[in-house]
């Protein structure tokens, strides 16, 4: 993977079994607004993703315990973006949180992408035993 590393630190995984590599915080940020404030945090990477590889931006699990989150869910990069790599994060703690430069706060997981996929529109759909049933069909917990 080709990186431009302008500040900051590599990406890295925390252990040889984990499926995302971390990213963290260039600079400390304050959460002190007003809850749902969305804050763009600096990463100081930017990267090269090859065509046929997706990149996702994902939150680290341990941003629940701060009251994070990333605003977007999962945000994904582009093949043809070469800006810095910014992470939306929202506070919803409802009280200021800071976290150093260098916290870990995201991380890239990378997949293939499946081969050019067309489109084909039909009227109708064949019939499944699911059929269009979701959110909760199949029962709560």
């Amino acid at each position: 993977m080709i990186i431009k590393l302008v500040s900051g630190a590599l990406p890295q995984r925390a252990t040889e079994s984990s499926s995302g590599f971390d990213v963290a915080l260039l600079e400390a940020t304050t959460f002190d607004k007003p809850a749902g404030h969305v804050y763009l945090c600096r990463t100081g990477i930017s990267l090269a993703v090859p065509r046929n590889i997706d990149c996702q931006l994902r939150a680290r699990s341990s941003l629940c315990k701060y009251g994070l989150l990333l605003a977007n869910g999962v945000g994904t990069i582009d093949s043809d973006y070469r800006g810095e790599i910014l992470v939306p994060l929202v506070s919803w703690a409802g009280k200021p949180v800071a976290l150093p430069a260098g916290a870990r706060v995201a991380q890239l997981v990378f997949t293939y992408l499946v081969p050019a996929v067309r489109f084909v529109a039909i009227d109708k759909l064949d019939a499944t035993s699911r059929g269009a049933g979701g959110f909760g069909h199949t029962g709560v917990i």
